[in-house]
């Protein structure tokens, strides 16, 4: 009887403390209210992308996108990742065929990543905000808070981001497109001469918490300015 009732015990334990980790998951849950407020600002560039399967926001410029999965299920390659367009970085000294395998498509280059294979809850594709929170709860680890820009973002792995404002009214950059520059480095781009893209040091964390800068590419929008 004893036996038993340290086992029941436990089990409440891991229970109570499941769900305490789940209701102090404040990052994750900011993260989607942020997010629905950048997708409210952006209705006209939301799209749903029906080759994919899945949903799109465009930049306000045209120039790139963030693309994620309705059902993790049946994507064959990235659930989540950027497109972005190959031109400016051409046009910055890009040499196409010493890009990694698959990063070019078309006149695109796309980066990203596969988040998994589980299939959406009940009703979870029927909009954009509903399939983003299927990330949150299923492939929490990609989800992050960048401390320095007070921003939520979708890690797509390999130093690729999409990010947006923690809070768009007090932030200058609602949303940014992030790359790894060092890929288009090594295939002969002038960092400093991709249209449309800023090259930049950016504060951040490793994963032991120290404070390190990183080289980026970015494309920030003010949706209230745009």
């Amino acid at each position: 009887m004893k036996k038993k009732l340290l086992l029941s015990t436990f089990s409440l334990l891991a229970i109570v403390s499941l769900t305490a980790c789940n209701k102090l998951d404040v990052i994750g849950d900011q993260s989607i209210k942020s997010f629905e407020a950048v997708l409210n600002s952006t209705k006209e560039e939301v799209t749903e992308d029906t080759t994919f399967g899945g949903w799109s926001l465009a930049a306000p410029d045209g120039e790139a996108r963030f693309v994620w999965s309705k059902d993790f299920s049946k994507t064959t390659s990235n659930d989540a990742f950027l497109e972005v367009k190959a031109q400016p970085f051409i046009d910055a000294g890009l040499d196409i065929s010493k890009l990694p395998a698959g990063m070019v498509v078309g006149d695109k280059i796309v980066v990203g990543t596969e988040l998994g294979n589980d299939k959406p809850s009940s009703n979870s594709d029927a909009t954009p905000i509903d399939s983003y929170k299927q990330i949150v709860k299923n492939y929490r680890d990609n989800i992050k808070y960048h401390t320095a820009l007070d921003h939520y973002g979708v890690d797509m792995t390999n130093g690729n981001m999409f990010e947006w404002a923690k809070d768009m009214a007090t932030n200058d950059k609602d949303i940014v497109f992030v790359l790894n520059p060092q890929p288009f480095i090594d295939a002969g781009v002038d960092a400093s001469k991709v249209d449309g893209w800023v090259f930049a040091k950016v504060d951040t964390m490793d994963e032991n918490g120290k404070k390190i800068q990183v080289d980026k590419f970015l494309k920030p929008f003010d949706l209230e300015s745009k």
